[in-house]
């Protein structure tokens, strides 16, 4: 047999496209390598490491020219990950495999014939699932991760010599059982909001923002506590939904950043970029094929900006589409990819360069033009996206000491989970709803009218920020446990926007 096929699959984006790899052998004196179809040099160098693989595996090579094809040929292959089908596919064109079409192969060998483990199995045994392959042999490594996909038969291997031998005597092997239905994992998140003193009303609009998915804006002096409250804000969400855990352990998995060991996520993600990012570490891309960023590995959890106007202004502004749509869409020549990015984003800020505007226990050394110049780093589009705009001021030295630091993150939490539980009913969080069904979930008696009228009317608020109030308002009203948003409701909605006024107007 000269001509043997086996099947692989690439990732791009977060999902997973069939591969054919197709090899050719015929005698030769020159014993030519070819790899074709558009593959990038991982690709190339991976005949050096098949030769001393297949050698110190036992099987030899053929003293005879090979050709690999990898199909479609118009679409660039990319990784390690084709070694071990490349492999198979010689040593079955070597007369020692019968051919099959019920297996897919993944993984990266090593001079020795180990198998290396590679990004997004998960991705990979959703499309083998969705093509009807039946059996996935993946490295050891990814072998839990890519059982959470039922309705395939995963094997993890661990050297080249087993995957043959599961080829030849498959009833000797037993797949990896599922892990469809995982027991929730205690929760990692130690941080509590009893670390934080005072800041009684920046605690509660962080509760009413975790319960309802809405961004935050947190403005202060240094030292008063925005990044510790920030970073606690995850401690108050409930664990993924099994859907959630799935799509967020996806694009983990496809970036290379799935914790060893772990086969489902299930604590949202909380991530924290530098403020000297780029626009594709943060929103995605890079050379070659796109890249998730920042935005999209935090997807289903929390995107934390620390220092807002420290960032570039371009970058921010690439925000606006994500945090509309809850996706990035990247456009590339070769390809287009979309990828999900429903993001609850937490910032923080000084009110001015020195940092001490508007405090009144030290003097600002900033000058009028100075500070908005620092502020309108901050367009108005990207404020506009912001649900909830807090003030954080400095604490006052009785609230630091006091011995009562207020509730708990594991009180805040039931309350929020109670909230997200009543919004799951309707089929969205209170962020995401469908401005068709706004006037019903926020409509308001006379009281509230004229609360929002007078509102609209004084903060010059925008279309966008008028609906972003009714949101706001809603999920207040479900905290409070009650079926109407009424004046008061959209009463405290609206001191959360007062900031916006006080400082960029």
């Amino acid at each position: 047999m000269a001509l043997f096929r086996t099947r692989t699959a690439a990732v791009y984006g977060i999902d997973a496209h069939l591969i054919e790899v197709e090899v050719d052998m015929w005698p030769s004196e020159q014993r030519d390598f070819r790899t074709v179809g558009l593959p990038d040099n991982a690709v190339r160098e991976s005949r050096e490491r098949i030769k001393s693989a297949l050698i110190n595996s036992g099987f030899g090579y053929p003293s005879k020219s090979i050709t690999i094809n990898l199909a479609p040929a118009n679409v660039r292959k990319e990784g390690a990950g084709f070694d071990l089908p490349m492999a198979i596919g010689i040593i079955g064109a070597m007369g020692r495999l019968p051919q099959s079409e019920d297996h897919l192969f993944v993984g990266e060998l090593s001079l020795d014939g180990g198998v290396r483990p590679v990004r997004g199995a998960l991705s990979i045994a959703a499309c083998a699932k969705k093509l009807g392959i039946a059996n996935l042999l993946v490295p050891a490594e990814n072998a839990a991760e890519a059982a959470v996909a039922e309705g395939v038969r995963v094997f993890g291997v661990r050297h080249l010599a087993e995957v043959v031998e599961l080829l030849s005597n498959p009833t000797l092997f037993s797949p990896q059982p599922s892990c469809s239905t995982p027991s929730i994992e205690s929760r990692s998140n130690t941080l509590d909001f009893r670390d934080v003193r005072g800041q009684t009303m920046a605690k509660r609009a962080l509760e009413v923002a975790a319960a309802g998915g809405h961004n935050v804006l947190l403005v202060g002096p240094p030292g008063s506590g925005k990044t510790m409250l920030a970073k606690r804000v995850s401690s108050l969400l409930p664990p993924l939904t099994f859907q959630e855990a799935l799509e967020t352990t996806r694009i983990h998995s496809v970036s290379g950043l799935l914790p060893k060991g772990v086969s489902l996520m299930w604590d949202r993600p909380f991530r924290a970029p530098h403020h000297s990012v780029s626009d594709a570490g943060l929103i995605g891309g890079g050379s070659g094929t796109p890249r998730a960023g920042e935005v999209s590995l935090a997807h289903n959890g929390i995107l934390f900006l620390d220092e807002l106007p420290e960032f570039p202004r371009d970058v921010l502004e690439q925000l606006r589409q994500p945090l509309e749509e809850g996706s990035v869409t990247i456009a590339r020549a070769q390809m287009t990819l979309t990828f999900p990015a429903n993001i609850m984003l937490v910032t923080a800020m000084n009110p001015c360069p020195c940092g001490y505007f508007g405090d009144p226990t030290r003097e600002c050394r900033c000058t009028g033009g100075i500070i908005q110049r620092y502020l309108g780093k901050i367009s108005g589009p990207l404020l506009d996206r912001i649900d909830l705009h807090i003030e954080v001021p400095a604490v006052p030295f009785q609230e630091l000491r006091a011995g009562d630091a207020g509730a708990s993150s594991s009180e805040i939490a039931g309350r929020v989970s109670e909230a997200r539980a009543k919004q799951s009913s309707r089929g969205f969080y209170n962020s995401d709803i469908p401005v068709q069904m706004l006037r019903k979930l926020c409509a308001l008696d006379e009281a509230g009218e004229r609360t929002l009228e007078l509102a609209v009317r004084k903060m010059g608020l925008s279309a966008r920020a008028h609906d972003r109030l009714l949101k706001v308002s809603r999920t207040i009203a479900d905290l409070d446990h009650a079926e109407r948003v009424s004046a008061k409701h959209l009463a405290e909605a609206v001191q959360y926007r007062t900031l916006e006024r006080n400082y960029w107007q």
